[in-house]
């Protein structure tokens, strides 16, 4: 089987490439992907998947499917194409989407021999408003049996986990009145926002180590001489589970609702971005993907790092079992993320070198499951015991 797929991988090898390096050309913010998301539909439909797109009411998102004429598991690859602001695809998801939608393919061409469905999901916006949320919330991944997903890094990686996260906007309401001749008559709004910070620094002492709050101030008045009576401030909340996450949240909204009420000021809570859930990576799963590495000749995969942000992944790991591996294309520089020189990085012999290993590993990973029930049940066995 391994020298089947990677057959199949080096005979898609250059339609992948001229996906990929397109939409490297053609750098889309999240929810704007039109050009992206129409690339990865027109290979896919060359496949003969079939299309739902624009999907979930959302415009660059799409669901991929092909179905053997046997049963068995569903296997899910993702795909994101959103780029970043100002440096394109610094994140590397033109590369990202393109071993996702290859993976998809390639698996496609054996499940009419062992059984199985197939989907790739278009999931827009991974930067920003995260479409997983919404897509895990409106019940896109309720019929899958496994999820998957690489990110480009400088090094290979393993499946490890993420913050769950809550954006939480604080609008703080007052009066205007003059600074110096009238200050009696006003409700100064910033010194809500002030005595929020200085609350969520009181509480800092108290809680978790592996807990997150930082913020900051978007509009606190425009002239000195002005009691403001608009501030605002934005804050992200990140803790290990969505359990403590929603303890903690609660205790950040109280230090302002207790700075209304020193201060005499209206406020109002609200969401200003999605929230996302902890990624929970399938042990399970991710050992088997580990494993189908070192037969397409990695060698080195890291462990999971330590120190990691919050991912949209996240809810979709809550739904069904999921990994969220990384795989090097920049080993011998070590270019970090978010830079346009990792955006390059994508257009390299070693990336593409490392697109075709890893494709590769996810589609060996989607064999196995789908040959192997009692993998298939020591998976979701894992992932019953997954604990809000």
């Amino acid at each position: 089987m391994k020298d089947r797929i990677l057959k199949l991988t080096n005979e898609l090898k250059d339609e992948l490439i001229v996906l990929s390096e397109y939409i490297y050309e053609n750098p889309e913010l999240g929810n704007e992907e039109l050009k992206s998301s129409k690339a990865h539909i027109e290979l896919l439909k060359r496949h003969n998947f079939n299309i739902e797109s624009p999907y979930m009411d959302i415009q660059t998102a799409f669901r991929a499917e092909y179905n053997s004429k046997k049963e068995g598991p569903t296997i899910a690859y993702l795909s994101e194409y959103d780029a970043l602001p100002g440096i394109g695809h610094g994140c590397g998801h033109n590369l990202l989407g393109t071993v996702s939608t290859g993976a998809g393919i390639v698996l496609s061409k054996l499940v009419d021999e062992i059984g199985g469905r197939v989907l790739v999901f278009g999931t827009p916006a991974e930067e920003t408003m995260g479409a997983k949320v919404i897509m895990a919330d409106k019940g896109a991944f309720n019929d899958v049996d496994v999820a998957m997903l690489a990110h480009p890094n400088a090094n290979f990686a393993e499946s490890g986990r993420s913050l769950a996260m809550e954006a939480i906007q604080f609008t703080f309401r007052g009066k205007t009145s003059h600074a110096a001749s009238a200050p009696e008559k006003g409700i100064n709004a910033l010194d809500g926002v002030l005595m929020t910070f200085n609350g969520i620094n009181a509480l800092r002492e108290h809680i978790l180590p592996s807990a997150r709050v930082h913020g900051v101030i978007i509009e606190g008045g425009k002239a000195a001489n002005i009691v403001p009576d608009l501030a605002i401030a934005q804050f992200y909340v990140r803790a290990t589970t969505k359990k403590y996450l929603m303890e903690l949240s609660e205790r950040v909204k109280n230090c302002a609702r207790a700075a209304s009420l020193s201060t005499g000021t209206r406020l109002e809570i609200e969401n200003y971005e999605l929230s996302y859930d902890d990624m929970v990576t399938n042990n399970t799963l991710s050992q088997v993907y580990n494993r189908n590495l070192k037969v397409f000749g990695v060698e080195d995969n890291e462990k999971a790092r330590e120190l990691y942000g919050s991912l949209d992944m996240g809810n979709v790991s809550h739904i069904c079992p999921a990994i969220h591996p990384y795989f090097g294309i920049s080993n011998s520089l070590d270019i970090p993320s978010h830079t346009r020189e990792f955006g390059e990085a994508t257009l390299t012999e070693e990336a593409y070198d490392s697109m075709t290993k890893t494709i590769s590993t996810l589609v060996l990973t989607g064999v196995d499951v789908i040959r192997d029930k009692k993998l298939l049940d020591e998976i979701k066995l894992e992932f019953n015991k997954i604990e809000d």
